[in-house]
């Protein structure tokens, strides 16, 4: 089995800063995407960021020059830095993993149980 533990998030005040943190544990092969989704009240739950094996990095369009996410593939943690940040990013944030579990042949995907990140002044 394979757990997503968060931490970070709370509370920031617009133009401010906040930083998440991802760690998986348990059985893990390989992990080939680790990243972020969010969901706020009333809306679906949309990707902020993806971190893929290779390097690539994917960022919705309203993060882009804002939200950077970075990856230590050795402590199987991901990172999300949250900078000028405005009270439209307030929302429930979920760490996400494609993970390829010892043993097995395919990937599963896995997530976090969410971080309330609340911008407000």
């Amino acid at each position: 089995q394979v757990q997503l533990v968060e931490s970070g998030g709370g509370l920031g005040q617009p133009g401010g800063s906040l930083r998440l943190s991802c760690t998986a544990s348990g059985s893990i092969f390989k992990i080939i995407e680790m990243g972020w989704y969010r969901q706020a009240p009333g809306k679906q739950r949309e990707s902020v960021a993806i971190h893929h094996l290779v390097g690539i990095t994917n960022y919705a369009d309203s993060v882009k020059g804002r939200f950077t996410i970075s990856r230590d593939n050795t402590k199987n943690t991901a990172t999300l830095q949250m900078d000028s940040l405005l009270s439209e990013d307030t929302a429930a944030y979920f760490c996400y993993a494609k993970v390829v579990p010892s043993g097995a042949i395919r990937h599963y995907e896995y997530w976090g149980q969410g971080t309330q990140v609340t911008v407000s002044s």
